[in-house]
């Protein structure tokens, strides 16, 4: 089967030593994947990578103003290409261990967003270092970008978070999958741009679990898997009256959504794209499993999955 695996942010480490080590139980799944006979594609989250991108060169900006700040696009570029060569290196390597002559490439990749997407007109999405008070109401005036208190934590810059409706690269993932590699693709959502005439990168952040959808959804997929840090989809989470599904129908799902019972900035997102996914492709399967259990979930034997 053509399978797309979204590795969920516990899959990866907040500093390149720490990614290093955690990538490889990642890495080991997805071999699992391959060694079932499996063409499999890789999307990556970026959240920490990006912002540690971006505060590094801004603090070497105000050391020397001779190093120019990194436009967010670029930022998230630098972070597909790291973040990429260490799940090409772990993914290689775990695959060299079951002497599978199989192939890993990353593609830095751009998905399209609509300009004229509503999140356009509402940023949410924090990104960056900390400010005071004082210094965000200075920056706010001095670059005319909006910035928010972040949980009490400090003040932060806020982009918008549209949602993806296309791939550029879609073809060239077609194309590696055909040619048995296994492919990694849309890191961090991909790199937003604006399609006109030409295409334009956007400072914005476009949701993972969204965009892996999408990939899925236009490569034709037959299984989207999402891995993240729970065995199944639950209701009322670690609560007396927790309730694990197995399965979940397409119009179970969403009347759970709708209920608001899977948490905003958690498991939510992962339900939404999973469902937008099954409705796209019908003939496909959504699967939400624990990053262990990938290859038991594809066989039906661990995780939730969710179906037309």
């Amino acid at each position: 089967m053509k399978i797309l695996v979204a590795l969920g942010g516990n899959a990866l480490g907040d500093t390149p030593k720490e990614q290093l080590e955690l990538v490889k139980h990642a890495a080991h799944s997805v071999a699992d994947l391959v060694e079932q006979g499996h063409h499999v594609v890789v999307v990556h989250g970026n959240g920490p990578q990006v912002g540690m991108i971006q505060n590094a060169f801004e603090i070497a900006h105000d050391l020397n103003p001779k190093v120019p700040g990194m436009p967010l696009p670029e930022c998230g570029a630098m972070s597909q290409g790291y973040i990429g060569y260490h799940l090409q290196n772990a993914i290689y390597n775990a695959l060299l261990e079951r002497k599978l002559n199989t192939s890993v490439a990353t593609i830095v990749t751009q998905t399209v967003v609509d300009p004229k997407d509503p999140a356009f007109k509402n940023p949410t999405k924090p990104i960056g270092r900390f400010y005071s008070k004082e210094e965000s109401e200075k920056l706010v005036k001095e670059t005319g970008l909006p910035m928010v208190d972040d949980s009490g934590r400090g003040y932060r810059f806020v982009v918008p978070s549209p949602k993806p409706i296309d791939i550029v690269e879609k073809q060239a993932v077609k194309e590696l999958i055909e040619k048995g590699f296994v492919v990694v693709a849309s890191g961090g959502g991909g790199i937003p741009v604006v399609q006109d005439e030409t295409l334009k990168g956007v400072a914005a952040v476009i949701d993972k679990d969204f965009s892996s959808a999408k990939l899925a959804e236009l490569i034709k997929a037959d299984v989207f898997i999402i891995l993240t840090a729970v065995k199944r989809v639950s209701v009322n989470f670690r609560k007396p009256n927790e309730l694990e599904f197995s399965k979940l129908s397409v119009k179970e799902a969403q009347y759970y959504i709708d209920k608001e019972e899977f948490g905003k900035g958690s498991m939510e997102p992962k339900i939404v794209a999973a469902v937008s996914f099954v409705e796209a492709n019908p003939k496909g399967q959504a699967i939400i499993a624990s990053l262990e259990d990938a290859a038991l979930a594809v066989k039906g034997k661990a995780g939730t999955i969710i179906y037309a």
